[in-house]
């Protein structure tokens, strides 16, 4: 069960991580500011004062990736269709997580920050969540968890 946890919580984290590069510098954060920001989540807003909290943003999202990633490793052995439709259900994950940190976590933390309204933004998102997270961590968990094929009998 490590395994697969530890491989698509890497491949996972590190996509939506650049994603969150990518779109941020698209509208002039940078980098630092974007893992100061991840920090500021569970730390306060006095990591939006040093930069050297982006060490403690890259933790921080790394630790969110694994319990999104743990969830759904735990639940796809004992649910067979999250292994039989890897994609769909990667496309479903991702638009639950999306939901989850947009309508939830994020409203629960910084009351002030609107929810997401511009088409633009929810779309960059949904990328990352479904595309980048969603979708891997369910092949991932069906390539660990799906029962091996069995030879045929000649």
């Amino acid at each position: 069960m490590l395994r697969p946890i530890l491989i698509a919580t890497a491949v996972a984290g590190t996509l939506d991580i650049l994603s969150a590069f990518v779109f941020a510098g698209m509208a002039g954060m940078g980098a630092v500011q974007v893992l100061q920001f991840v920090a500021s989540g569970p730390l306060g807003d006095s990591a939006l004062a040093s930069s050297s909290y982006a060490v403690a943003g890259v933790l921080v999202h790394f630790l969110i990736m694994a319990c999104m990633v743990a969830a759904y490793m735990i639940a796809a052995p004992r649910i067979p269709f999250l292994l039989k439709q890897p994609l769909i259900c990667g496309i479903v994950y991702g638009l639950l997580l999306w939901f989850v940190m947009y309508w939830i976590v994020r409203p629960m933390r910084w009351a002030n920050l609107p929810h997401p309204t511009n088409p633009k933004s929810i779309a960059n998102q949904l990328f990352s969540h479904i595309i980048l997270v969603g979708i891997p961590i369910a092949l991932i968990a069906a390539r660990y968890f799906r029962p091996a094929k069995q030879p045929s009998a000649a």
